[in-house]
């Protein structure tokens, strides 16, 4: 069943088996929850796989920081997004073209676009909308 999550209760399966965590619009500035917030789930024991071309070939979190999904070989359990909602759309295609495609796709806390929801959720990817990854994983004290 694929489901958009909406609730702290539902994220809790997917944040309990994730093991790798791409992260889409990942900064190297450490104020920003593009930093701070992958830099916490590798600190919980996910593998963080940096993506953004600005920083293509740099590591951050003990990874090479890869300029585009389409870089990604390996499985990602999520895709944790950190760009505006009206440049979701030119993601779909990478996200769609993941092999294997991840389990859900995680729009961070004031990302919402229904239109690319209901993409991902046709092609059987769940999806969280608007919500934090890092605040969502400590309320539910994992």
């Amino acid at each position: 069943m694929t489901l958009e999550h909406r609730d702290l209760a539902s994220v809790k399966p997917a944040l309990k088996t994730a093991r790798t965590i791409a992260v889409l619009g990942v900064s190297v500035t450490t104020d920003k929850p593009a930093h701070y917030v992958p830099l916490y789930a590798a600190q919980h024991g996910y593998r963080v796989i940096p993506v953004n071309p600005l920083l293509a070939g740099q590591t951050l979190f003990g990874e090479a920081v890869r300029s585009s999904l389409a870089e990604i070989k390996e499985a990602a359990d999520i895709v944790d997004v950190f760009r505006r909602a009206e440049l979701l759309p030119a993601h779909l295609e990478d996200i769609l073209a993941m092999n294997p495609r991840p389990k859900l796709v995680w729009l961070q806390l004031g990302i919402r676009n229904d239109d690319f929801t209901k993409k991902l959720l046709e092609a059987e990817i769940e999806v969280v909308q608007d919500r934090c990854l890092l605040a969502d994983h400590r309320a539910l004290g994992l």
